[in-house]
């Protein structure tokens, strides 16, 4: 009789050719059976690959219990745990001579002449756990499966064996959110220790916490399990999240390496090489996942140069111990418990640490640029030349990034030393500097991804750690005072925008940072009500970019004016800001509207809320905040997607389509309660929103409005994206929404477009066409071989002639033609 051990069972004899018995319940794992069980159908040689504690040896015992009718011979175990690493052999025995031999005694092949017995054979032979004996599992695996045709193998193993037609199956942690198999795996245990337990609604958000930081993985789960004895489940997951060092417990009867996490862990490091372990442990600083260049420039150095480095990540790999993410396959991720093993035994934590910091300064820098349109420093673009210009790659690129950007926050900037300890030591203060600049130059990136609160208090602790009259303290409350602005907390924000001020002027060092300050002055009274001071800051704001040639700076003050006419009713001279705005963004040597969404989307969302006033141009309203909807959703900016869609719901409301209206407001409040406050706590913003809904819920009834608000609310922004491009398709405004009842024709709109057709020559068309495109009237003149005078004329007599007064009405005007009706006459 062979002895067998098997995680989650008794160890004790067996009658040959059976599995052992369940001691508890098999959870989830459903579609990784099916797939397993279906290769054992087709393929002779089936790999189970996962990291540590991932349940290969539970699963694949199921999996063969499943397939056992499709082998007459049975189904038999061979666990070769039970097998010394090669450090530990005897010399005059080899690997392979013991993982035969070990067959031989499973199988109960007397003389153990393995090969002869299986010759004959039609079964199933599980190799379970040959990490550490991959050469010799391999060569046995091709042996046997050269000579004993009916023999079918079904392996476990940390990394593939790369045998002769090894189909490798990876078994990824369990899904970890509400309902998902981590969270079921976690109340059957729970329940064998507290009896009783269930997961319940009021408990629900613990447990998911838990089986998140546990990374799904069904041993860390189970060990937690455990610790209910103890602890309560609140607090066992609070203590989880500083560390999972908390699960020591052993649990007896099993394998060694199995019976605590951290000895699974140390069986995995023991398997890799010097400098898969030295990568493995600087890989540690990582908090989130990482890419091949952020592995190489954080974690090389002279004992593992960089070009080594790609090598050890493969490695890594093929040993489950990094993992690729499901979600990005470019990118990597240690697993929490590798993790913490890696940091505990990491020697210079703060040299890896310095570097990861290092690198998120260069990446947050490149972003900061890329959203202030300046030409970006030369070095390293993470996302190629071309990419690294757009605005949405330079936001994704932190996005994927930001879990390490935070952990490096935390270090440049976290608890410690602070001002008043000083003289605090160079390496110290150097350090504060580089967390200060990281956090200054996030700013954007919190603006857009709605983190105001943490945004806040990192650029806080930046202006607590430099006191006046330190540079990086005006930066900071400058830029804090922005967030607050969008935030609603318009007194925080003009209280820390007037401070940035009076330290830029009284350092008297250049004209940017006060002429930042004085622009974000001018919005943050606009937003107050404030119009009169509001627009003298932003003649300020003029005058300093202009001294200091900031022509992005130049583009959102034109935004922010054109908002602040737009609110007091003064709705031609806010198309006229949006118009000299995008000339400005078009103008020779800028980027193009196409690539700065950030602005060009503000510039045609204030166009698109000012048409809309105007009787007769809803429609050109629709198609400039259907622009200005698409620039925010792309790039994915919380606040100008939710301002758009807001904007289009009053537009709605404005043409008497109310369950239109009514589904947008839905989807903007999604939006607006991530972000704190709605419409940034603009009264006059929130008057208007207040008019649309009493139209909508006069016209609809409670029980209508009560249903399309819930449809809005449950809609994906793709969807409001896609429905807002349908709307202005159709010149006529009709809807593509079948539940708007109220739709119809716009004939001022469709009377507009025709006489475009009739009115303009054709060089005035042509004329036309190339300002919709977005070149100035100097550029129009360049490609043409006119004068510029003669294109200013040109471009007047157009507006005549269509009545109207600015190049965004021309260019909303001419998207709504069809090719045909866009021939003009002679």
């Amino acid at each position: 009789m062979a002895h067998v051990v098997s995680r989650g069972q008794v160890t004790g004899p067996r009658r040959l050719g059976l599995l052992p018995a369940e001691a508890t319940s098999f959870v989830g794992r459903t579609a990784e059976l099916a797939g397993i069980t279906a290769l054992l159908g087709t393929a002779r040689m089936v790999t189970v690959v996962g990291p540590a504690g991932v349940g290969k040896t539970r699963v694949s015992l199921r999996a063969a219990a499943l397939a056992a009718g499709q082998f007459p011979g049975g189904v038999w175990l061979a666990d070769l745990a039970v097998i010394p690493r090669e450090d530990d052999l005897q010399p005059d025995i080899s690997e392979l001579e013991l993982v035969a031999s070990t067959v031989a005694g499973a199988l109960g092949v007397p003389d153990g002449d393995v090969l002869g017995y299986l010759r004959g054979q039609r079964l199933l032979l599980i190799l379970d756990t040959c990490e550490h004996l991959v050469d010799a599992c391999a060569a046995f695996a091709d042996t046997v499966l050269r000579a004993a045709p009916g023999v079918s193998l079904l392996a476990t193993s940390r990394q593939p064996l790369d045998a002769q037609g090894e189909h490798a199956f990876p078994l990824l942690p369990l899904c970890a959110s509400a309902g998902g198999d981590a969270v079921e795996l976690f109340a059957h245990r729970a329940a064998a220790v507290v009896p009783g337990f269930t997961v319940t609604p009021q408990n629900q958000a613990d447990v998911v916490r838990l089986c998140r930081r546990l990374d799904g993985i069904p041993l860390a789960i189970e060990l937690a399990a455990v610790r209910l004895r103890a602890l309560p489940l609140a607090g066992l997951a609070s203590q989880l999240e500083s560390g999972i060092r908390l699960l020591t417990v052993s649990r007896r009867g099993t394998s060694p390496r199995h019976q605590t996490l951290r000895a699974a862990v140390e069986w995995s490091y023991q398997l890799c090489t010097p400098a898969e372990r030295a990568l493995w442990e600087r890989l540690s600083v990582f908090a989130g996942t990482f890419d091949v260049s952020g592995a190489e420039e954080v974690c090389a150095d002279d004992t593992l140069p960089r070009d080594q480095v790609v090598h050890a990540l493969v490695g890594l790999v093929d040993k489950s111990v990094v993992l690729r993410d499901h979600a990005d396959p470019s990118r990597y991720r240690l697993l929490g418990a590798l993790r913490e093993y890696g940091a505990d035994r990491l020697a210079d934590p703060e040299r890896c640490l310095d570097q990861l910091a290092a690198h998120s300064v260069a990446m947050a820098r490149e972003g900061d640029e890329r959203f202030r349109s300046r030409t970006p420093p030369r070095g390293r673009r993470p996302d190629g030349d071309a990419a690294a210009a757009d605005q949405a790659a330079a936001f994704r690129m932190l996005d994927r990034e930001y879990e390490n950007i935070r952990a490096v926050l935390g270090y440049a900037l976290g608890p410690g030393e602070d001002a008043a300890s000083l003289p605090a030591p160079a390496a110290v203060v150097a350090r504060w500097r580089l967390g200060a600049e990281l956090a200054v130059r996030l700013s954007c990136y919190w603006q857009i991804s709605a983190l105001f609160d943490e945004g806040r208090q990192w650029l806080g602790r930046v202006a607590d750690l430099f006191p006046e009259p330190a540079r990086e303290r005006a930066w900071a409350l400058g830029e804090r005072g922005r967030l607050a602005t969008y935030q609603g907390d318009l007194v925080g924000a003009l209280a820390d925008i007037s401070e940035s001020i009076r330290l830029a002027e009284a350092a008297g060092r250049g004209t940017e940072l006060a002429a930042r300050g004085y622009l974000y002055l001018n919005l943050a009274l606009t937003f107050a009500g404030r119009h009169a001071e509001a627009a003298a800051a932003g003649e300020t704001a003029r005058q300093l970019l202009l001294a200091g040639g900031h022509r992005i700076g130049l583009i959102g003050l034109e935004a922010q004016l054109a908002h602040l006419h737009q609110l007091t009713g003064n709705l031609d001279e806010a198309i006229e800001c949006c118009d000299r705005g995008l000339a400005l963004l078009n103008a020779s040597g800028g980027p193009s509207a196409a690539r700065e969404r950030w602005v060009s989307g503000y510039l045609y969302l204030i166009s698109g809320l000012a048409l809309g006033q105007r009787p007769g141009l809803e429609h050109a309203s629709a198609t400039a905040l259907s622009r200005a909807l698409a620039a925010k959703h792309e790039l994915g900016d919380v606040v100008g997607t939710a301002y758009a869609v807001e904007a289009l719901a009053w537009l709605a409301a404005r043409r008497e389509r109310y369950e239109r209206t009514v589904w947008l407001l839905g989807v903007a409040d999604q939006l607006w309660n991530r972000t704190g406050r709605r419409l940034s706590g603009v009264t006059l913003m929130e008057e208007c929103r207040q008019h649309a809904v009493k139209a909508a819920r006069n016209a609809l009834g409670e029980r209508r409005f009560t249903a399309a608000y819930a449809h809005g609310a449950a809609l994906d922004l793709d969807t409001v994206a896609r429905d807002a491009a349908d709307e202005i398709g159709d010149p006529a405004g009709r809807s593509s929404d079948a539940g708007d009842l109220s739709g119809g024709a716009d004939p001022v709109a469709a009377a507009v477009t025709r006489a475009a057709a009739a009115l303009l020559t054709r060089r005035e068309q042509e004329i036309a066409d190339l300002v919709a495109s977005g070149l100035s009237n100097r550029e129009i003149a360049a490609r043409l071989f006119i004068s510029k005078r003669t294109v200013d004329a040109h471009v007047e007599h157009i507006f005549g002639k269509l009545e109207i007064s600015s190049r965004v009405q021309l260019t909303v005007l001419l998207q709504a033609q069809t090719p045909r009706a866009r021939v003009g006459g002679t």
